[in-house]
């Protein structure tokens, strides 16, 4: 028995990506691509929703396949932990599942979890990151990811940072992010660390959509199997 998929935001990068895992994949099918002008009740009757849009969109396509029973992977940028703590409530009441990667990559998942393990040690951070510049939206879900992590391993540690400065990127959990759109670029990240006399550099750049192939893939049998409210590529890969 295979796993019914239906994909939204299917015309995008990553959309295509996951049509083209899904129709190559033994365990999945492909039950429906949604467009901007499909009817999101197009996704009823598939066993997961993978969401590739726009944070507008996705906050409708969750709340949609949350009702209607179907679990949901978002790969749509912009889902803060401030709006995770929106739908926590609801995904507990309906016994839902919901999944946010913000970046499919292994390396990318293994480059945040070097920066936080770093972190502690290190009084100055700060997040550049790059990517393709037809990208909507700045900084990325995985920078914001980064510095939310970031801040949680660090816990009560003041940082110094460029609060006020507007040179200095946006302020995310008291680390300064600055984001790049370029041509030329898929997707670059970089966490500088500063010490006394040292700079510690986390660097990892993918440069196609082929990188994010098998997080996609994981991902979406995670969360066609699983109950709850999970974000990020490490609840997938342990």
């Amino acid at each position: 028995m295979t796993t019914k998929v239906s994909i939204v935001g299917a015309t995008g990068r990553m959309g295509k990506l996951a049509i083209d895992l899904v129709n190559s994949a033994q365990d999945l099918t492909l039950h429906s691509t949604l467009s901007s002008k499909s009817h999101l009740d197009e996704m009823i009757g598939a066993d997961v929703v993978f969401d590739v849009t726009n944070l507008e969109v996705s906050q409708n396509v969750v709340d949609f396949a949350l009702s209607a029973g179907i679990p949901v992977l978002v790969g749509t940028s912009g889902w803060s932990a401030a709006k995770l703590s929106e739908i926590e409530a609801k995904v507990k009441q309906l016994n839902g599942t919901v999944l946010v990667v913000p970046n499919f990559s292994i390396g990318s998942m293994l480059g945040t979890r070097f920066a936080a393990m770093a972190a502690k040690y290190f009084s100055i951070i700060e997040i550049v990151e790059a990517h393709h510049q037809d990208k909507p939206d700045s900084p990325s879900g995985t920078a914001i990811r980064t510095a939310e992590v970031i801040a949680a391993a660090r816990g009560e540690q003041p940082l110094v940072t460029g609060v006020g400065q507007v040179a200095r990127g946006q302020i995310i959990q008291g680390i300064p992010v600055h984001a790049m759109r370029l041509a030329g670029v898929s997707a670059m990240q970089e966490v500088y660390l500063g010490g006394d006399s040292e700079v510690l550099k986390i660097h990892h750049q993918a440069s196609s959509v082929d990188a994010y192939a098998g997080g996609v893939l994981a991902s979406i049998r995670f969360a066609a199997t699983n109950k709850g409210l999970f974000v990020g590529l490490d609840s997938v890969i342990e």
